[in-house]
C-alpha cells in the first residue's frame, strides 16, 4: 500500500466524536491514504491515567503512539492537537499540563509535522455561570474540587501559556469562537461539526499557508469536494491498551481501516 503521510491526532472527547469526520477533512487537504494515529477517548488526559467509567486510558505523554511514530517511512506528517482543557478539573496545575503539551509538540517537531493546535475556548468558559458550571462540574469531572473562579483562573493561565507555545514553535493555534461551541462551553456544537473542522483544516491545505515567522495565519482558499461522502469504517479502532473493570486488554495496532486504505492506531 502506498501511503501519502502520516497523521497524529491527539484529544480527548471532541476528536473522539469526530474521528472519522475530522480524518476525511483532514485528507481533502494533505491527501490519503494514510497512516493514522490517534490517542484520543472520552476525558482523556494529556498526562495521567484517566478513568470515565468503568474504562482507564494512559496520558497521551505515556501512550505507545510516540514509539510507532518514530518508525516506519518518513513520510510527511500532519498533527492536529485539541481538548488541552481537561487537566484543569482534574487538578493539575497550569506549568505541568503545559510541560506536557510542550513535550508532545517537541516529539511532532522532532518529525518536522506540520502541527494544528485548539486553544481553549476562553470566551465560552469564562461565561459559564454559577450555576451551570456546578451542574457541568458534577456531570463531566465529579471528582473535581475547584471553584468556578479557580477553573477560570487556570484556564486564562493555560491559554495564556498556549498562546506562547505557538509563538516559540512557529504552530498554527486556533481559538474556537462562542458560536461554534455547545452549551457545555467545552465541547464544538454537534450541527457545527462539520463547518468547524472544514475551516480549521485549511491550514493544512499546502505548506504555503504555514508562515514560518508567525503562528497564525488566514487559511487559503482551496477547493475541495466538500459534498463527498464521508470515508467508511471498514472496521473500527480497538485501543492498544485499556483497563476495563480493572483488567487490561490489548489490540494489535492498527487496528482500523478506512474505505480508501487508510490505517487507524488508537493509543
Amino acid at each position: 500500500m502506498n501511503l501519502k503521510n502520516k497523521i497524529v491526532l491527539l484529544g480527548a472527547s471532541n476528536l473522539t466524536l469526530s474521528l472519522r469526520m475530522i480524518i476525511h477533512l483532514l485528507q481533502q487537504h494533505c491527501g490519503g491514504p494514510s497512516e493514522v494515529l490517534v490517542a484520543a477517548g472520552h476525558g482523556r488526559s494529556y498526562g495521567q491515567t484517566s478513568q470515565v467509567l468503568v474504562r482507564e486510558l494512559p496520558g497521551i505523554v505515556r501512550s505507545g503512539l510516540w514509539q510507532r511514530l518514530q518508525s516506519g517511512e518518513p513520510h510527511p506528517v500532519y498533527a492536529f492537537l485539541t481538548d488541552i482543557g481537561n487537566d484543569i478539573p482534574y487538578g493539575f496545575n497550569p506549568d505541568q499540563i503545559l510541560r506536557w503539551v510542550s513535550w508532545c509538540i517537541q516529539q511532532l517537531r522532532s518529525r518536522d509535522a506540520r502541527i494544528v493546535m485548539t486553544n481553549l475556548p476562553l470566551t465560552s468558559i469564562e461565561s459559564l455561570s454559577e450555576l451551570r458550571f456546578r451542574m457541568l462540574r458534577s456531570l463531566l469531572f465529579p471528582s473535581c474540587q475547584l471553584s468556578h473562579d479557580e477553573v477560570i483562573i487556570r484556564a486564562q493561565t493555560v491559554h495564556q501559556g498556549l498562546n506562547e507555545l505557538a509563538a516559540r514553535n512557529q504552530l498554527i493555534l486556533y481559538e474556537p469562537e462562542s458560536e461554534w461551541m455547545s452549551m457545555d462551553s467545552i465541547h464544538i456544537s454537534f450541527g457545527k461539526r462539520h463547518d468547524f473542522y472544514r475551516q480549521l483544516f485549511k491550514y493544512f491545505a499546502n505548506s504555503g499557508a504555514f508562515d514560518k515567522n508567525q503562528s497564525e495565519c488566514t487559511p487559503m482558499t482551496v477547493s475541495s469536494d466538500t459534498k463527498s461522502p464521508f470515508l467508511s469504517w471498514q472496521q473500527r479502532p480497538q485501543f492498544a491498551v485499556r483497563r476495563v473493570f480493572g483488567k487490561i486488554k490489548h489490540a494489535t495496532q492498527p487496528s482500523g481501516y478506512l474505505g480508501n486504505n487508510t490505517t487507524v492506531s488508537l493509543y
